[in-house]
């Protein structure tokens, strides 16, 4: 059985004068990648009473798509390119910074608990300019197995889909499992995998996972299984690996020091690179960019910086 390797997560804060605090996995100094996916934070449950809720003013993104998938809680999004939406539990929300995005995220007053993931695809070289755009997909709920639920969110699992395009094969679906529930599910054997254990516990292909763990096995596997201890809800990722390196730094993707450094003035600059939002009601009407850290920044494979 190949192994599952195991991250835990680290808490971060999440932007802005009013950061929240997240649990973040992915990027990690052992591990860049499943697939595609080269971010993974998980916030909550969080009561918007004592925390705040989430109020990110406008920030720049560049060379990456984001997914937002809630729990519970609504999020209200404007952007550059024009879109003003909601993130709401069951519904995926993807945008594309490509060329380069501007947008903010805020809780609404509608929200008394805020919980989610907020995820991360690099955009291969060929793809990385690509014009602002914006999807939406509400995902249904289906049987998986005998106590398993899902929603599949992003690509293909067995007879259900997802419409929402990505420029990388690529998998995403929130898991819902009994207590004792054993799912084993075929999966493509091109695909590295990743299991994110939102709330409970369960085994990973014999490995256990609680919660906030992120258990990653590689290509190659024909099936996975993963077995509930405790009435468990969990993220399952997937995709074909990436061999690109990157540079990943704050809010942009690129290929070199020089041109996040490149990103990072234009944003200083507001440049049209990353159009203006309209329609954030926050103090701070833009999120100014941190200092570079002292020397070059290293590039990030798949197994982690070099």
């Amino acid at each position: 059985m190949t192994e599952v390797h195991v991250l835990t997560p680290r808490e971060v804060p999440l932007g802005g004068p009013r950061a929240m605090t997240v649990r973040r996995t992915l990027p990690h100094r052992d591990r860049s990648f499943i697939g595609a996916w080269c971010f993974v934070d998980h916030y909550g449950p969080d009561d918007v009473a004592s925390t705040g809720g989430m109020d990110v003013p406008p920030h720049p993104h560049t060379g990456l798509q984001t997914v937002s998938w809630l729990f519970e809680g609504e999020v209200e999004h404007h952007d550059s390119g024009g879109v003003h939406a909601f993130v709401r539990p069951g519904e995926v929300n993807l945008m594309t910074s490509g060329h380069g995005i501007a947008h903010s995220e805020v809780s609404t007053s509608a929200t008394s608990t805020l919980h989610g993931v907020q995820l991360w695809v690099v955009l291969p070289e060929a793809d990385r300019d690509l014009e602002r755009e914006f999807q939406h997909h509400a995902v249904p709920a289906v049987p998986l197995a005998e106590g398993v639920n899902g929603r599949v969110f992003i690509g293909t699992l067995g007879e259900h889909s997802s419409p929402i395009r990505t420029r990388t094969p690529l998998l995403g679906v929130e898991v819902t499992l009994d207590e004792g529930a054993v799912w084993t599910v075929p999966v493509d054997t091109a695909y590295e995998h990743g299991v994110l254990v939102d709330t409970g516990k369960v085994t990973f292909n014999g490995t256990a996972l609680e919660r906030g763990d992120l258990g990653i096995v590689d290509a190659g596997l024909t099936e996975l299984t993963i077995e509930a201890i405790e009435g468990t809800r969990a993220v399952l990722l997937g995709g074909t690996p990436y061999e690109e390196a990157i540079v990943m730094w704050w809010n942009f993707i690129g290929r070199d020091h020089d041109e996040i450094v490149a990103f990072r003035d234009a944003w200083q600059a507001r440049a049209e690179r990353f159009g203006e939002v309209d329609g954030y009601a926050g103090r701070l009407r833009w999120l100014p960019a941190p200092e570079l850290p002292g020397g070059r920044l290293r590039s990030r494979t798949r197994h982690g910086r070099h």
